[in-house]
């Protein structure tokens, strides 16, 4: 683990952390949210960002501040902290958006750092390349080279404490990103963004992000604190924060209001479309639809940025409060109903429960079993794995339903979709203590077939005798033929 990052509580790949900005002399909490000031338009002033919002650091880009010169010279003179009010962290971005953009920028990553450095950035970016999605994997190939170039000359330049980012970039190759991933880990650079990740966001293929998260922090491993560099909608922080995701930066809530949209957790709604608001944020409390559509366009576009970062910063709140209580993945599953463009993203995450399972805590207070996606959950994983380790009786009868009154089985265990089958010295244990419907759904008793036979592959020698309440055809074919089976529902 990086000296710098201190991680305090873990739910699947999401985590609470501690981030320390030396520069700034501030500890900044992950995961957080890093709103972008544009340093030529501030939509709303940085000093009310960290006093009313809670913000602890911001994002500004110093490629715009050295390229402007009305402001250059001003924020040379009197720093970058002092020019825009602002006594958190700030991190400063390269140039890197507007090479991705325009295909050209006249600045080295030599010359940005040094600038970066003058006007007192805490944190600072190279000029890396963003490869865009679907390039072709020669371009990703090219571009991941010069990538590696900035992150070495940015190495080698004078910092001070000022932090140093190293984007992870790749396009949309898997390989290539866990790859970059390793290189950027092995640097002496502090902050892992994983990059070009804007065109993505915005179609919303957020699978495709979950897939270029998990690879990088396959390279980056688990100490590394990763910026999802672009994304800042609240419906989807959830999903990344589970994904791995530390930080983020957000130009959303300004840009979406200058088009008179308005963000929810479940997704962008437009404020001509509105009758109600659906929130009790400062605006939406003292304002109606038709009152904001009644201002002239700066105040209308003012208060609907305000809405828009508090109810961002609000599920970023929610979201510490679900690792916390260990409850993370019921929170992005119930995001996930919210569009179907995130469903995909939360079964892409699922695709990895395998490595989910690694920093999943053992213990937490429940598991809800809310749609069929959780059957495919790290605890479910887990469970069936420790099957292994559990010595089964010769004759032993496994049943959803309490014990009868009178056999001729050495015990009688329970079993619980999805999990599967338990001892009853288990029973008030995480996770099966779960809280699942009494109308159980076929992923649930295929996870949980699957859980019988992980259990019989461990105890080749146990008769096994399993009770189930009408299970689908497809889990009963998913149990060994040595595992005797009769429908409960048929001997009532």
């Amino acid at each position: 683990m990086r000296d710098h990052f201190e991680i305090r509580d873990h739910d699947a790949a999401g985590r609470i952390g501690r981030l320390e900005v030396p520069r700034a002399d501030v500890t900044v909490e992950t995961p957080a949210l890093l709103p972008v000031v544009n340093p030529n338009v501030l939509t709303i002033e940085p000093e009310r960002l960290r006093e009313e919002f809670g913000a602890e650091m911001l994002i500004t880009n110093s490629y715009i501040i050295r390229s402007t010169d009305r402001i250059r010279d001003r924020v040379v003179e009197r720093g970058l902290h002092d020019f825009l009010g602002f006594d958190g962290a700030i991190m400063t971005d390269s140039g890197s958006f507007q090479l991705a953009e325009y295909g050209d920028i006249d600045v080295t990553t030599e010359e940005i750092i040094e600038f970066q450095r003058e006007i007192g950035s805490d944190v600072a970016t190279p000029v890396d390349v963003p490869t865009p999605p679907d390039a072709d994997r020669e371009r990703a190939e090219r571009d991941l080279a010069t990538t590696r170039q900035a992150l070495a000359d940015a190495e080698s330049a004078e910092t001070g404490e000022m932090l140093i980012n190293a984007p992870v970039q790749g396009s949309t190759f898997g390989d290539l990103r866990e790859e970059a991933g390793s290189h950027a880990a092995a640097t002496d650079l502090d902050i892992f963004p994983v990059g070009a990740m804007v065109p993505l966001l915005n179609s919303y293929r957020y699978a495709e992000v979950v897939e270029a998260v998990r690879a990088a922090k396959r390279g980056l491993g688990p100490g590394a604190p990763v910026h999802l560099f672009g994304a800042g909608h609240p419906m989807m922080l959830a999903l990344a924060v589970a994904a791995g995701c530390d930080l983020f930066d957000s130009a959303a809530y300004a840009l979406m209001a200058r088009d008179g949209r308005y963000l929810t957790v479940s997704g962008t709604e437009h404020l001509e479309d509105l009758d109600y608001f659906p929130c009790s944020c400062p605006v939406c409390a003292d304002h109606t639809p038709a009152d904001l559509r009644g201002l002239d366009d700066d105040d209308s576009e003012r208060l609907l940025a305000e809405h828009n970062l508090h109810v961002t910063f609000e599920e970023l709140r929610r979201v510490k409060e679900a690792i916390r209580s260990g409850s993370l993945l019921e929170l992005v599953d119930r995001r996930a109903r919210g569009h179907p463009a995130m469903l995909d993203g939360y079964r892409a995450l699922l695709d990895h429960a395998d490595e989910l399972e690694r920093t999943d805590p053992g213990s937490k207070d429940a598991f809800f079993y809310t749609s069929h996606e959780a059957a495919r959950r790290p605890e479910v994983q887990r469970h069936h794995d420790r099957l292994a380790r559990l010595a089964a009786p010769d004759r032993l009868l496994l049943t959803e339903s309490k014990a009868p009154s009178d056999h001729a089985y050495d015990a009688v265990w329970r079993v619980k979709p999805p999990l599967g089958p338990y001892p009853p010295a288990l029973s008030e244990t995480y996770p099966l203590t779960a809280e699942v419907p009494e109308r159980t759904d076929e992923a649930a008793e295929l996870a949980a077939a699957r859980g019988v036979a992980a259990l019989a592959a461990a105890n080749p020698e146990t008769e096994l005798t399993l009770g189930h309440d009408a299970w689908a055809e497809s889990a009963l074919d998913r149990l060994p033929d040595r595992v005797e089976t009769e429908d409960l529902r048929n001997l009532r």
